[in-house]
């Protein structure tokens, strides 16, 4: 395959006040999650998860232009380091494009490596690439409040 072929893919960095522990765990979990996975002009998010490997998410965030469904099943739980889910959205369509999320110990919290592959396009890529800046600039602010 030659690199103009390839689905585009995207990583953000984010270091985040807390401990590798706290953050993977806080992925799973449907309320703290809700608290932060917010891009765009989301007013709120409707978080289910089944966290085991297999086991499916649903994100219906709320926004003024209506809600915006994404759905998507996990494929590695290897607390504390590293998590894989796949993502379905209006944007990333129906392809299970697929999230993974590394918590690397660095200085007093946190590296979150969040890697994004198998868009749609680069427009996609593009979007989502502001979109998860904006839910790891919102989980970093979350957790500078409690340190």
């Amino acid at each position: 395959m030659n690199a103009t072929s390839r689905s585009p893919s995207l990583t953000v960095r984010r270091e985040v006040a807390a401990p590798p522990p706290e953050l993977f765990d806080a992925w799973l979990d449907p309320d703290k999650l809700a608290n932060w996975m917010r891009p765009g002009d989301t007013d709120r998010s409707n978080i289910t998860t089944d966290p085991r490997v297999g086991g499916e998410f649903e994100i219906l965030m709320e926004t003024p232009r209506g809600d915006i469904p994404h759905t998507g099943a996990y494929q590695m739980i290897s607390r504390p380091k590293r998590l894989a889910f796949t993502w379905n959205s209006p944007e990333a369509g129906s392809r299970n494009s697929l999230v993974t999320i590394d918590f690397n110990p660095a200085g007093r919290g946190t590296e979150v490596v969040l890697t994004h592959e198998n868009l749609p396009s680069q427009v996609e890529a593009d979007n989502h690439r502001k979109g998860w800046t904006r839910v790891l600039d919102y989980m970093s602010k979350a957790y500078a409040k409690d340190a």
